[in-house]
């Protein structure tokens, strides 16, 4: 990229007392502007490029939405964060994390996760809090749960300086590349056909991807994890599948609702497993079929969210050369940094 990469961007400030829900439209054509300044390039779709801000690739509604949270979000100390790269997990870390935190108040058969899907539960702050301010989640003030995809070094600075937590989770590049491209094909686009598998296998792994240099993402993070592991926890998506329930309990303690000795002696925490689990929530009404979510407009089915959540689906469509070239890739960017031994 021959753009020196910002990070953050400094917009002029703009009247506070009007209400959030025209904020983001009044200032939506200045963000839109700025913007236009970036450096594009051909993304994965013949009319949606991809811009370059903060050294990652963008699509332009979610970079408006960036921009937007670093001028207006507001963190506070008690909030937390889920935060990812697409399709590492991300849904099943949101219905752990709003299980979790939530079980006080429901019993088995009333948790809302048995009824809506979790990204309701847990707003993006580049997407609901810009596009969605209406939404019930975003307005109750009691609500700490939120998430992002948004790379570390351009996260609102709200985020880093309230000391606020937050959850990483990472994926094997090989099934979240075919996690993402299937994911794709499911959206509801007008913006021209998806590229075959091949050419955007090409384009992951040059790094031009929807938030990416997804290997460039998850590194900013782990190194954010290693300066300060009392506000980040780090995950490994295949490692957590593999065995699910003391990762589930380390979560709940590091977000502060860890699981009592009643609780344990009860299976608590086993039944948190349960219900997020994929299988659990892949069978539900609410993610079944055409189905969306019922608090604002989507361009995915519910559904969608919910392909296999196997580890090893890759080898269904790469070839041992393109999977060869990706575990090459991330053993040169992630040598001498521990990440690859973290969570075996």
């Amino acid at each position: 990229m021959e753009a020196e990469p910002q990070t953050k961007t400094t917009i002029p400030n703009q009247d506070e007392t009007e209400t959030e829900s025209t904020e983001f439209v009044k200032n939506q054509k200045r963000y839109q502007e700025l913007i236009s300044t970036f450096p594009h390039e051909k993304g994965w779709r013949p009319k949606d490029p991809f811009i370059e801000y903060g050294g990652h690739w963008w699509l332009q509604p979610l970079l408006e939405g960036c921009l937007h949270a670093q001028e207006f979000f507001q963190a506070r100390p008690k909030d937390f964060f889920v935060c990812s790269y697409p399709k590492t997990g991300t849904t099943w870390l949101k219905a752990l994390t709003f299980a979790i935190a939530n079980r006080s108040r429901f019993d088995d058969s009333s948790n809302p996760l048995l009824k809506r899907n979790p990204h309701e539960f847990v707003p993006y702050i580049e997407i609901d809090f810009p596009f969605f301010p209406e939404v019930d989640v975003l307005n109750d003030k009691g609500n700490t749960l939120f998430s992002t995809h948004i790379p570390h070094a351009s996260l609102p600075d709200s985020i880093i300086k309230s000391g606020c937590k937050m959850v990483y989770i990472w994926r094997d590049p090989k099934d979240t590349f075919i996690s993402m491209w299937t994911f794709l094909h499911k959206e509801k686009s007008e913006l021209g056909p998806l590229n075959n598998l091949e050419e955007s296998f090409d384009m992951f792994c040059r790094g031009l991807s929807g938030y990416g240099p997804y290997l460039d993402h998850v590194l900013a993070y782990w190194k954010a994890y290693q300066e300060n592991p009392d506000q980040i926890l780090f995950l490994k998506y295949e490692t957590m599948r593999a065995d699910p329930l003391p990762y589930v309990k380390k979560l709940a303690e590091f977000m502060g609702y860890g699981f009592t000795a009643e609780e344990e002696e009860k299976g608590v925490a086993e039944k948190v497993v349960s219900l997020c689990s994929f299988e659990t929530l892949k069978n539900l009404e609410a993610n079944k079929g055409e189905k969306e979510r019922e608090d604002r407009a989507a361009v995915y089915a519910n559904s969608a969210y919910f392909r296999k959540g196997k580890v090893g689906d890759w080898a269904n469509y790469l070839t041992p050369e393109m999977a060869a070239r990706i575990d090459g890739i991330m053993e040169e960017k992630f040598k001498d940094t521990g990440l690859l031994e973290h969570g075996k």
